[in-house]
């Protein structure tokens, strides 16, 4: 169960940085606030993967998937609650 969480946190810290790429438009937030947005992504994305019967238990393309989804959905609604621009 440890290594579960530790696996989301590092990957979610990746994960924050890729989907800031994809995400068009500057987003202002520093790296601290981009490893947030990308590890509550990547758990978010776990979480949903999950209940629609997806395993992201692993280390594989779904759970990276999972984790680029969830990053960019929270860094949307991150932009959106602090009117940071991505348009």
């Amino acid at each position: 169960m440890v290594s579960y969480i530790i696996l989301w946190i590092v990957l979610g810290l990746i994960m924050g940085v890729i989907a800031r790429a994809i995400l068009p438009g500057e987003q202002k937030m520093n790296l601290i606030t981009t490893m947030i947005v990308g590890a509550i992504g990547a758990f978010l994305g776990a979480y949903v993967g999950r209940m629609v019967g997806i395993d992201t238990s692993y280390f594989n393309v779904w759970s990276i998937l999972a984790a680029v989804v969830g990053s960019l959905l929270v860094l949307i609604v991150w932009c959106l609650i602090f009117k940071k621009s991505w348009k």
